[in-house]
């Protein structure tokens, strides 16, 4: 099996090398480079599996490196920041970054968070016990319909009036999560866990940030918040 490739932008060297080192001995392949700029160019040049980009980096900044590369690719990417502000944590999450983590961190849990994303973004299924097919289907084929929205399960394709929308494989979870269960308040400690796979708890604001994202992209009244308990989908 190929090794994981990891693309690493962190513009302090301790933490850089000792965080490389730390990757590399788990069994990651691992290319660390100092700034945005040349963090683009070896995104581009590698195509790496998993990107982690500290936020405050010379040359391109890591929110804004996140986005091109989002332009891109839908390439996991974690933040990394020494701040846990919540403007910090939101704009990397609007950049479409798919988790973040506050910095000084363990490797161990750093190393934890790589393997949960990746294997969120292996599981092209679905969550976790929602197979292709399952749930209230009105078409045929594994196609989930709620008003102008057609999911295909299948096919990991979503429609709205007809016209193909693009989703992130988070973005995608975390829909098929809650077109398992239309019309069910899920809470954002459940959406951790089945969406990010955080059976230890996690921020909520990276649960927000994503439903909001998803509302941009099927309709902001297609998700309904229910204060105190969490969101669902209007079925």
């Amino acid at each position: 099996m190929a090794e994981t490739h990891v693309l690493f932008v962190e513009d302090d060297d301790v933490i850089r090398e000792a965080t490389q080192l730390a990757l590399e001995r788990v069994g990651f392949a691992v290319t660390a480079v100092p700034d945005g700029l040349l963090g683009l160019e070896a995104f581009r040049a590698d195509r790496p599996d998993i990107a982690l980009l500290d936020v405050m980096v010379p040359g391109l900044d890591g929110v804004s490196l996140c986005r091109r590369i989002r332009d891109e690719s839908t390439v996991p990417v974690i933040m990394l920041s020494a701040r846990a502000d919540a403007i910090d944590v939101v704009l990397g999450l609007e950049a479409g970054a798919d988790d973040y983590v506050t910095k000084p961190f363990d490797g161990a849990v750093l190393v934890a968070r790589i393997r949960a994303v990746l294997r969120r973004f292996g599981h092209a299924a679905g969550p976790h016990g929602a197979a292709p097919g399952d749930g209230p289907a009105d078409g045929a084929d594994g196609v989930l319909v709620f008003g102008d929205v057609e999911i295909d399960t299948e096919g990991m394709e979503v429609r709205r009036g007809g016209d193909q929308v693009g989703l992130t494989p988070t973005e995608m979870r975390l829909l098929l999560e809650f077109s398992s269960a239309p019309g069910t308040v899920l809470s954002r400690d459940r959406l951790l866990e089945r969406v990010w796979d955080y059976g230890w708890g996690g921020d909520t604001r990276v649960v927000d940030v994503h439903v909001q994202r998803l509302r941009t992209k099927i309709g902001q009244d297609r998700i309904e918040t229910v204060r105190g308990f969490g969101y669902k989908l209007r079925a």
